[in-house]
Formats: structure tokens, C-alpha cells, sequence
């Protein structure tokens, strides 16, 4: 297992370049200019010109890729053209509300989707399965703002029960922080529930149609103990795969979700940051959202191993 990480870290080397490329690239395309978008109109030209050559904005594009690649390599992510802040201290100070946030609409998603996708796999083309299916084809199909604003609409402007916007940390206050985070969290929680309920569905009924299923049943072995014991286990691994890929998401921040409920997460960082045209914070909350799919694809990987062991070998 050991050997199988070290792999897949060295194939996420070309995997960063890539990524960091591609974007640092389509950046610089990008209509508009920085030195704009910080100074007035009126601002002399003589004095844009002298900032941007101390920004470097006036090298050639590949030129200021290996530069900027070179801070990478001994830690520096480089300054916000914005606020002159570290880029590391700006995404700081918002990758809690995005960490909580990702945390709590994952719980909802599992709390959801595993009762019902065992539910509608087991109970087959019965009630309960149509009512699964519906829900998840719901989930899939409604799109994140469009359900944000009908929660907002029901449970903070008819009901008056949550607040509709802002955000309070739950470490400072818990009370007040959770009901801040209530809305956002369901409507992630709800989109990725549907999802992983479908997919669970799926797999539990490829293996139900297993031989192994067959003879337990025969040995006499309950219905609870024949998916406890068998089936569940087997059918997690596209699950497991979803799950990875979904916290990679979430970790990078749910952008539409976060502006919409007024949220200073990562994902509002960057959209900010894109307006702006603040190259360095963009490339760098980029560079961290591609380590964070990373790692969650490497849990993923390494989960496969304790879920089957014929996977490690």
C-alpha cells in the first residue's frame, strides 16, 4: 500500500503542472488588466507602467509561469495584487467556513442517502423504491441556486427560523454558527445525498443478483445480516469513488452556494479574486484546490484497500 501512495504522489507531479499551467495561461488571456482594475482611470501612465513592472505583469507569460512556479517550490504562494496580503493568509482566513461547511453538507448527504439507497435497493420496484428514485432524479436535476432561494424563501422569509445570510463561526458561537450554516449545508447536503443515493441503489442491486447473496439467503441468514454482512460492503466501492470526488468539491468551495447565502469562503474568494483580475490569489487558491481533489482521490484510493483487500495487492 505503501508503494501505490508513492506512485500516485509522483503521478500528481505532471497532474499540478498541468493544472497550474492551464489556468495561469487562460488568466493572463483573459480581457482586462489588474493595473486597471486597482487604479482610477485618471492614475498617470507613467505610474502604471512602473507597477507593473514591479509586479512583473510586463514579462512574457511563460517567464512569469517559472517565476512564479519557483516560489511554489520554497513555500511562498506569492502576494495579493489586491491588498498586498500573503496569498497563504487570505485563503486562511477563509477555508474554515468552507472546511465546516463541506463537513456538515457531507453528514446531511450520509445521513440521507444511506438509509434511503439501502431502502429503494432492497424494497425493489415497491413504494418505497419510487419514492427513492424521485427523490434522487429531484436532487440531481434542481439546480443549487434555484433550491437555495426556495429554502431561503420557506424557512427565512415565511418561517423566520434561519437567518438567510452572513456567517457566524460555530467554534466562537455554536448555536448561532450552526443555524448560519443550516441552509447552505441542506442545499449541498441535498444535491450530493441524491447523487450517492443513486449510486448506492445501483450497486446494491448488482450485487444483490450475486451467487454469494444466493447461498446466504440459503443458509438461512436474514435479510439485515445478508446486506450487513455481504452485500454492503461489496457495493461501496463506486460509492467510496463518488464520496472522493464530491469532497474534492466541496473542499474547493461551492461557489454559487456561498455568494448566494453571503458565505466568506474559498469559493467567493476566487470569484472576487477572478473580477479583480488578482492573478497571484487565483493561482494559488487554484494550486490548493487541485492538492485538496488530490488528497481526497488518494483517501479514496487508500479506502479501496480496507474495503477489499484483494485491492492492495
Amino acid at each position: 500500500m505503501a508503494q501505490v501512495i508513492v506512485r500516485r504522489l509522483l503521478a500528481t507531479i505532471p497532474v499540478l503542472l498541468l493544472v497550474t499551467a492551464g489556468v495561469f495561461t487562460l488568466l493572463h488571456l483573459t480581457p482586462g488588466d489588474p493595473i486597471d482594475a486597482m487604479m482610477a482611470e485618471s492614475v498617470d501612465a507613467t505610474v502604471k507602467e512602473t507597477l507593473r513592472k514591479e509586479l512583473g505583469l510586463d514579462r512574457p507569460i511563460p517567464v512569469q509561469y517559472v517565476a512564479w512556479m519557483g516560489r511554489v517550490l520554497r513555500g511562498d504562494l506569492g502576494r495579493s495584487i489586491r491588498n498586498g496580503e500573503p496569498v497563504i493568509e487570505n485563503v486562511g482566513r477563509r477555508i474554515r467556513p468552507s472546511l465546516q461547511l463541506a463537513l456538515m453538507a457531507m453528514t446531511i448527504s450520509l445521513a440521507i442517502a444511506f438509509p434511503v439507497g439501502i431502502m429503494s435497493a432492497v424494497r425493489h420496484n415497491r413504494p418505497v423504491d419510487r419514492v427513492g428514485t424521485t427523490f434522487a432524479l429531484f436532487g440531481i436535476c434542481m439546480p443549487n441556486f434555484l433550491l437555495a432561494l426556495l429554502l431561503i424563501f420557506l424557512f427565512g422569509v415565511t418561517l423566520r427560523w434561519l437567518p438567510i445570510s452572513g456567517y457566524t463561526d460555530p467554534l466562537e458561537d455554536p448555536i448561532a454558527g450552526l443555524r448560519s450554516l443550516v441552509l447552505p449545508a441542506v442545499t449541498l447536503g441535498l444535491a450530493l445525498a441524491a447523487v450517492v443515493t443513486r449510486t448506492l441503489r445501483s450497486s446494491l442491486l448488482e450485487a444483490l443478483a450475486e451467487d454469494y447473496v444466493r447461498t446466504a439467503r440459503a443458509k438461512g441468514l436474514s435479510e439485515g445480516r445478508v446486506v450487513r454482512g455481504h452485500v454492503l460492503k461489496n457495493a461501496l466501492i463506486p460509492v467510496v469513488t463518488v464520496l472522493g470526488l464530491q469532497l474534492g468539491t466541496l473542499i474547493g468551495g461551492a461557489v454559487i452556494t456561498e455568494y448566494v447565502f453571503a458565505l466568506p469562503g474559498v469559493g467567493r474568494l476566487v470569484v472576487d479574486a477572478v473580477f479583480a483580475r488578482d492573478y497571484p490569489l487565483v493561482q494559488g487558491v487554484v494550486l490548493l484546490i487541485a492538492v485538496g481533489f488530490i488528497v481526497s482521490n488518494l483517501l479514496v484510493d487508500v479506502l479501496y484497500g480496507f474495503i477489499d483487500p484483494r485491492i492492495r495487492y
